[in-house]
């Protein structure tokens, strides 16, 4: 008997799970404009570091230390607003059409920060630009598979 229920709800923890991402959002409108606007600012973050790495601009330790931290924080945020039935915007069908590539990439990306979080947190501006170029590399590969051109 113990484990027939196990089993029951296990099976309703994934069917909560699986819709949970949606009802954090009354229409798919809303999770479309939460996910541009969480990208729209994880790209600022980033962009922010851009003129560091290529030495248009000084480095400052504590300015890519914020700047890093802040993109980690912000880089949990999109993933929940790509649930089945919140297709649109300039999200790709490919993003659900081929929903396990577009995890790996999600987590190819993420995996990125961490050593440009380590290179921030250590000043060492040699390994940063290293790991910027690197999750520049993983940024880039998403939008080309995953993200429409601009109209």
């Amino acid at each position: 008997m113990n484990k027939k229920l196990g089993v029951f709800v296990a099976a309703g923890l994934l069917s909560i799970v699986s819709t949970s991402a949606m009802a954090q959002f009354a229409k798919a409108d809303d999770a479309v404009e939460y996910r541009e606007a969480a990208m729209t600012l994880m790209s600022s973050h980033f962009g922010r570091m851009g003129p560091v790495v290529k030495k248009e601009i000084p480095y400052n330790k504590e300015q890519i230390k914020e700047n890093v931290a802040l993109l980690n924080r912000l880089a949990a945020l999109p993933w929940a607003a790509y649930a089945p039935g919140t297709e649109g915007g300039r999200a790709k069908p490919e993003v659900w059409s081929d929903a396990e590539g577009f995890k790996q990439a999600k987590v190819k990306y993420l995996d990125s920060l961490k050593p440009l979080t380590v290179a921030a947190d250590a000043g060492d501006f040699d390994a940063l630009r290293v790991a910027f170029g690197n999750t520049a590399k993983s940024c880039k590969a998403c939008h080309d598979s995953y993200r429409a051109k601009k109209k």
